[in-house]
């Protein structure tokens, strides 16, 4: 097969999109198909192993500036002629993920889309509540004129269908088992924080808003006052807008910036929880990266971070936005051994299950399905005219 695969943001390990679009693109060469990637968000280090990956042109998005917009051109359109895929997969559902949708249906040529990311929910905390309705109607739209829709679990298979949308799928994630691992744990990086003899524990993610970091600051708030103060780390691993703001209200932690390759896991690995009470995550690849890395994990029961907990056994779900609560639950993860270390066990067996070539494989099934069905409708039609 020849795949055109569109994704907003093409940059290695830059969030858990772009994550699993990376995984799926090995999977797809690997398996010998053709694929070339377009995106207006391309790192100018990676030379992306032959892979033929197009920059397109654009600017950066107010209030998240970080990620661009970008522009579907002419000279877009001839590449894709030139490229004359046998599908289309869209990774983001943006003013070009529109033009490469119209592009393929003008086409005749099938056309995929995952829902890596839950858009909708990021405009109340920008004070944008009143756009969620259009946000949805326009995303219906969408994913109603693509063959297949991926949801990331069944969770959000049940919210996509609840907007009256069709042809949904699941399309999990998986973890690189060999990246992330309890054996990277480093006692020297554990120096290096100032944790030696204390609790790590570790956020994972963009420092923004929408990711619920007040939650954390609050709960860190609450171990600085209390007896755990002199007993806990907290580790701030990533980036973001909030990064400064958060630095002033959070001293006492150690902020690693923003981490890729072996020291994201080594990082993980080095950590005893895993705090994470964002609500927007549509699968939250960054809970079952800490799973694989030995680490009980603390989520929020909204958005898909939930959906790993309960599969996995390994961790505990609180009440979205509950700051007693979460401070409550990490410390019964800190008093209690016997609960930690089960619950570690289970999320190392169950990260063990979730490979990316055993995830991935059903998609390119899905793929070849598609592809065929389109060839077997053209020879049919040669055959009419005979």
């Amino acid at each position: 097969m020849k795949i055109a695969l569109y994704s907003g943001t093409y940059v290695r390990d830059k969030d858990g999109a772009v994550k699993s679009i990376y995984q799926l693109v090995a999977l797809f060469r690997k398996n010998g198909h053709e694929v070339a990637v377009w995106s207006p968000d391309v790192s100018s280090e990676d030379n992306h192993n032959g892979l033929t990956v197009h920059r397109m042109p654009s600017v950066p998005i107010p209030l998240y500036p970080d990620y661009k917009l970008g522009f579907f051109t002419d000279e877009t359109r001839l590449q894709l002629e030139a490229f004359a895929p046998d599908i289309v997969h869209i990774s983001t559902p943006d003013i070009i993920g529109r033009a490469f949708l119209l592009y393929a249906r003008k086409k005749g040529i099938p056309v995929v889309s995952a829902f890596h990311t839950d858009f909708p929910s990021y405009f109340s905390y920008y004070r944008l509540g009143f756009a969620v309705q259009y946000a949805w109607k326009y995303l219906t739209w969408f994913y109603n004129n693509c063959d297949i829709v991926f949801a990331p679990n069944e969770s959000v298979r049940l919210k996509l269908a609840g907007y009256a949308i069709r042809n949904i799928e699941i399309w999990s994630r998986g973890v690189d088992k060999e990246l992330f691992d309890p054996s990277r744990r480093s006692e020297k990086l554990r120096s290096a924080w100032n944790a030696t003899g204390r609790s790590v524990i570790v956020y994972a993610g963009r420092f923004v808003l929408y990711k619920d970091i007040e939650v954390v600051m609050r709960v860190y708030d609450r171990f600085m006052q209390g007896e755990y103060a002199d007993r806990v780390r907290f580790v701030m691993i990533g980036s973001g807008p909030e990064e400064e703001a958060m630095r002033r209200r959070m001293p006492e932690a150690f902020f690693t910036g923003y981490l890729t390759g072996k020291e994201l896991p080594e990082a993980y690995a080095s950590g005893d929880i895993f705090l994470f009470p964002s609500t927007t995550e549509a699968f939250c690849n960054v809970a079952l990266e800490a799973l694989a890395s030995g680490l009980p994990v603390v989520v929020s029961d909204a958005g898909g971070c939930r959906d790993i907990v309960d599969r996995s056994t390994g961790g505990v779900v609180v009440h979205e936005g509950s700051v007693c609560d979460f401070y409550a639950r990490c410390l019964e993860l800190l008093d209690n051994f016997s609960t930690y270390q089960k619950m570690k066990a289970s999320g190392l067996a169950y990260a063990e299950t979730q490979s990316w070539s055993s995830v991935n494989s059903f998609v390119i099934e899905r793929y070849q399905e598609l592809v065929d069905k389109v060839i077997s409708y053209q020879l049919s039609v040669v055959s009419a005219d005979y």
